[in-house]
């Protein structure tokens, strides 16, 4: 299936610095980042931009990244001419009063889009005079020029922390982490890998504001943020400007690990290594470990059984190609070579990361596992990542794509199947599946040796 409603060529001026038109897309603008509004329980976006702009943003993200669904309550301006004329203040201003007189909600996101960015209008003053009647609301300038929905994440996270949140002085909760992981919606299994990483992570003994999804208790959450012992970044570059900021704006500590674990190897060292860095006793956090990997070897004992017989009747993979954003790419890519032996063959990230962080995303790359590295390609045109793909040598090897759908016809040119994991993605419906962790790696293993199987079967 082929995600007909994506515009194959797409201005992204702005977007992270890219300025010339894409195809096959694999992100969307910075207002986008209100499906991260959406993803807090109790949290309500208004927005004030264009005709549809809302709406198209997150059925792009919700719709084509494997129907999520998601409740979809976005007031918006849609203003037109006359408030490029003549400007929008008064129509946003209409707009909020509305919003809270019929929608309740515990905390309200006002984001602004391209055209009251390009005519100036003061949205910021508009939504301070709520601020100053004790109404919990902020504002975002999330205008879609300004970058893509990654980087409109961390303004809206940043918006809340500064103006909802606000000061605090007050004791730490020792063992209380806030982590800043995936970003919701535009990775299709976010709800689910953001609940198995707060299960692992009370596992070992603390407590988690996990911050998005249904394993997250709504703005309350937010508002225990500079409790927090201490912050977490699981990924390679998201929620890095967030957790400096929280260390500049509270004091907090940080712990950046940047991939994020699969498996039993990689979950017991991520465990470790936060336990460490947290304080705790090492006793309950080695039992809960020798809990886990206990269950999961078994399973992995009963797949090991698959793998040997079927060998000579399936034609199993050995290269791997991940085409997908930053943070599942690492994951995906070090747990299939550290774990299950495949060769690292062409690894791109597709979400345009900001320059200075390429440097260490590449150095990630270069270790993962013993004696084996691979070289990574930042291309966000479809055009571009396909061309990296073909151009690589697969002589003598069987190779696996873990892609997008865009990556379909690419997968049966090359012979090799794909397993979906990134933006867009139409051929899977995704609710609470999850691939990281403990679980998530024996679902991983389960999804890519079935479509392994059927690829062989089709054949």
């Amino acid at each position: 299936m082929t995600p007909l409603d994506i515009e194959t060529s797409t201005p992204a001026a702005g977007a992270c610095g890219a300025s010339d038109p894409l195809e096959q897309v694999r992100y969307v603008c910075s207002l986008g980042a209100l499906s991260s509004v959406i993803a807090i329980p109790g949290a309500i976006p208004i927005t004030h931009c264009g005709p549809g702009c809302a709406s198209k943003q997150f059925h792009a993200l919700s719709g084509i990244s494997a129907y999520q669904g998601g409740e979809f309550y976005v007031p918006s301006t849609n203003i037109g001419n006359r408030e490029v004329i003549f400007g929008g203040a008064d129509r946003l201003d209409e707009l909020i009063a509305s919003t809270l007189k019929v929608m309740e909600a515990d905390l309200y996101v006002v984001q602004s889009g391209c055209i009251p960015g390009l005519v100036g209008d003061d949205v910021e003053s508009v939504v301070r005079t709520y601020q100053d009647r004790g109404l919990p609301i902020v504002f975002a300038e999330t205008s879609g020029y300004h970058g893509n929905n990654f980087t409109g994440h961390e303004t809206i996270v940043q918006a809340i922390i500064d103006q909802y949140v606000g000061s605090y002085d007050g004791p730490r909760e020792p063992a209380l982490v806030n982590v800043w992981s995936l970003l919701p919606y535009q990775n299709p299994f976010w709800r689910g890998d953001l609940a198995e990483l707060r299960r692992i992570l009370e596992g070992i003994g603390l407590q988690v504001n996990i911050l998005f999804g249904h394993s997250c208790a709504g703005a309350s959450e937010w508002r225990s943020i500079p409790r927090a012992q201490f912050n977490l970044v699981l990924s390679p570059w998201l929620g890095l400007a967030t957790a400096h900021h929280l260390e500049k704006k509270y004091g907090q500590p940080f712990l950046h690990v940047p991939a994020i674990p699969i498996g039993a190897k990689l979950t017991g060292a991520f465990l470790r290594q936060v336990a460490d860095f947290a304080g705790l006793d090492r006793q309950p956090v080695e039992a809960f470990i020798a809990r886990e990997e206990s269950e999961y070897y078994l399973y992995l004992r009963d797949f090991s059984s698959f793998y040997a017989s079927c060998t000579s009747q399936y034609q199993l993979p050995s290269q791997l190609v991940v085409v997908s954003e930053s943070a599942y790419n690492l994951a995906v890519t070090k747990f299939m070579v550290d774990q299950l032996g495949l060769v690292p063959g062409q690894q791109v990230i597709t979400e345009n990361p900001p320059e200075k962080f390429r440097a260490s995303i590449r150095a990630h790359y270069r270790d993962l596992t013993e004696d084996v590295s691979a070289e990574v390609t930042f291309a966000e045109d479809g055009h571009l990542v396909h061309q990296a793909i073909r151009e690589t040598d697969f002589t003598g090897q069987l190779p696996i794509i873990f892609g997008t759908t865009w990556e379909g016809e690419l997968a049966k040119q090359i012979v090799a199947p794909l397993v979906e994991i990134g933006y867009p993605t139409t051929d899977e419906v995704v609710l609470s599946r999850t691939y990281v962790g403990y679980r998530g790696a024996l679902a991983l293993i389960e999804r890519t040796y079935t479509t392994v199987v059927r690829s062989n079967t089709m054949a």
